[in-house]
C-alpha cells in the first residue's frame, strides 16, 4: 500500500531511516502519504547542521536578505494556495473554506515577518546621565538567540508553523521543526517553499516523528530556545525537560468563556459563537467553549444558537459546502462524546448534536443547564461542543469566565462601552475581545496566556521580542575638545 501513496523521505542530510510516519485522512482513514520518521541519531545531525548554520550564514546575513526570502515566500505560499489548502484538509480534516483562509493568513504571516525583519531596533543609553560618563556612548542591540527548538500540533499544520518559523528567521535564526506526526506534510512544503525563496537549506531542519521519539530535540543544550503550542500537559512536562540555560515559550490550551450581556446584538453574537465555537470542529485553543448568558435574553440565546449550530453542515471536509469536519482521530470523538454522556447525566441538557456519525466525525453540539464542575466546562473539550449557562449580574458572568484553571482568550458581547471595558479589565486572560467570538486572532497581536495557558508571546513582532537578545555595547571614547 505504501508504494501507492506520497512517500517524503527524511530530510536531514546523510540520514536515512527505513521507519515512516503513516498520514492518515481524519476523514475516511486512508493512507495519503508516507513520511520519513526520525530518530535520535536523525536529530542530532539536524540540530548539528543548523547550528553549523547559524553560525556561518542565518546570524550574519543582512536584515533586506532575511526580509527578501520572507516576502518571497508569502508569494509563493499564494501561488500555491489550492495545493495547501487541500493539503490541510487531506491531512487535518479542515473543512476547505476553513483551510483556504489558513493559507491567506500563513502568507500574511510571512509578509508581516518580511517587514519586521527590516526593524530590529536596539536603543541609545544614554550615559552621562551620572557623573563621570560624560565619554561614553552606549546602546543595546537584539541578536539572534541561535537555533529554535520547535513544536507544532495538527490544528493549523501551516499557519502555526509559520508563527514559529517566519519570527524566528526574521530575527537570523535557524529552526529545528517537529511538527505533529498526524499532519507533517504542510510543513513539508512549507519548507520546500522557503528554499526557493532563497533560505538556506539548512537553516530549516524538519523532524517529523511520533511523541516520546523528539525528547532528544527538548533536551539538546544547543537549543537555545524551545517554543511549543500543544496541551498544558505535555507543555508543563516540557519545561522540566528543557536543559539549563533554554529559554521556552508555551502557547498551551484554553476553555475559553464567552459572555453574552443582554443588551448584546443577539443575532451578531449568535453567528459569531457558532463559528466561534465549531470552526475546525472546536479543535482551537481559544475555540468558545463556555458561553454565560444574561437570564433576560438566555432562553431567546438557546433557542436561536440551537437553531444555527444544528444548520451547519457536517461531512467530508473537501466538500466546500461543508462547515464542520471530524475531530483529528476516533479517540478524540469517543473522549467528547462519553464528556458530554458525563455531563447529561449529571444534568446538563443536550439541545443538538452529542452523538458520533462515524468514527471521529461528531455532531456539533450545545449542552444547557451545565455546571462548572463538569468536564465539558472545566476541561478543555478540544472538539465541536459548547455549553451554555445563565447570569444575573455582570460581575458574576466575569467571576465565572474566570472561574478557570486556563487564561487564553476570553471575549464578551454588549453595546455598554463600560460594561465592555469592566469586563476586559478584569478577566484573568490574555487576551479580551469585545463583539467578536474568542477565536479572533490577526497574526500580527499578540498572543499568549496566563495561568496554564501559557508563558512568553507570540503574533510576529512580539515573538521576534521572544527569539532575539538584549546586549549592551559602550564605548568610552576621548572627550570632545
Amino acid at each position: 500500500m505504501l508504494k501507492e501513496i506520497v512517500r517524503y523521505p527524511l530530510g536531514v542530510k546523510g540520514v536515512s531511516t527505513d521507519e515512516f510516519l503513516e498520514v492518515k485522512s481524519p476523514f475516511n482513514h486512508e493512507v495519503i502519504a508516507a513520511i520519513g520518521q526520525a530518530n535520535e541519531k536523525a536529530i542530532d545531525k539536524a540540530i548539528g547542521l543548523a547550528k553549523e548554520c547559524f553560525t556561518k550564514t542565518m546570524r550574519l546575513m543582512p536584515a533586506y536578505k532575511r526580509s527578501e526570502i520572507l516576502a518571497k515566500t508569502s508569494q509563493l505560499i499564494l501561488a500555491n494556495a489550492d495545493d495547501l489548502a487541500r493539503t490541510i484538509s487531506l491531512e487535518g480534516g479542515k473543512p476547505m473554506k476553513d483551510a483556504r483562509i489558513e493559507v491567506q493568513r500563513a502568507a500574511g504571516t510571512f509578509a508581516v515577518a518580511a517587514e519586521l525583519a527590516m526593524h530590529l531596533d536596539g536603543e541609545q543609553i544614554p550615559m552621562d546621565r551620572s557623573p563621570g560618563n560624560e565619554g561614553r556612548l552606549a546602546m543595546v542591540l537584539r541578536e539572534p538567540l541561535g537555533i529554535i527548538g520547535a513544536i507544532t500540533p495538527f490544528n493549523f499544520p501551516l499557519n502555526l508553523v509559520a508563527h514559529k518559523v517566519a519570527p524566528a528567521i526574521a530575527a537570523g535564526n535557524a529552526v529545528v521543526l517537529k511538527p505533529s506526526s498526524q499532519t507533517p506534510i504542510s510543513s513539508l512544503k512549507l519548507r520546500a517553499l522557503l528554499i526557493e525563496a532563497g533560505l538556506p537549506e539548512d537553516a530549516l531542519q524538519i523532524i517529523p516523528c511520533r511523541g516520546s521519539k523528539g525528547t532528544a530535540l527538548v533536551t539538546d543544550p544547543r537549543i537555545a530556545m524551545l517554543t511549543f503550542t500543544g496541551s498544558a500537559q505535555v507543555g508543563w512536562d516540557l519545561r522540566k525537560q528543557i536543559a539549563p540555560g533554554v529559554r521556552i515559550v508555551l502557547e498551551l490550551g484554553g476553555n475559553a468563556g464567552v459572555i453574552v450581556h443582554d443588551d448584546a446584538d443577539l443575532d451578531a453574537a449568535v453567528k459569531a459563537i457558532c463559528r466561534g465555537g465549531y470552526s475546525n470542529a472546536g479543535q482551537s485553543c481559544i475555540s468558545v467553549q463556555r458561553v454565560y448568558v444574561q437570564e433576560k435574553v438566555y432562553e431567546q440565546f438557546l433557542k436561536d444558537f440551537a437553531a444555527a449550530v444544528k444548520a451547519l453542515k457536517v461531512g467530508d471536509p473537501l466538500d466546500e459546502a461543508t462547515d464542520v469536519g471530524p475531530v483529528i482521530d476516533e479517540p478524540s470523538a469517543v473522549k467528547t462524546v462519553e464528556w458530554v454522556k458525563q455531563a447529561e447525566k449529571s444534568g446538563a441538557k443536550i439541545l443538538a448534536g452529542g452523538k458520533i456519525i462515524a468514527k471521529n466525525l461528531m455532531e456539533p453540539t450545545v449542552l444547557s443547564d451545565t455546571t462548572s464542575e463538569m468536564n465539558v466546562v472545566c476541561q478543555e473539550i478540544f472538539g465541536p461542543v459548547v455549553t451554555v449557562m445563565k447570569y444575573t449580574g455582570i460581575d458574576e458572568a466575569i467571576a465565572a469566565v474566570n472561574d478557570s484553571r486556563y487564561g487564553l482568550q476570553s471575549a464578551i458581547f454588549t453595546k455598554d462601552l463600560e460594561i465592555a471595558f469592566k469586563a476586559a479589565r478584569q478577566i484573568d486572560a490574555g487576551g479580551v475581545i469585545i463583539n467578536d467570538p474568542s477565536t479572533f486572532r490577526a497574526d500580527h497581536m499578540p498572543y499568549g496566556g496566563r495561568k496554564e495557558s501559557g508563558i512568553g508571546l507570540e503574533g510576529v513582532r512580539y515573538a521576534i521580542h521572544e527569539l532575539t537578545q538584549p546586549k549592551f555595547i559602550c564605548l568610552n571614547l576621548p572627550p570632545i575638545s
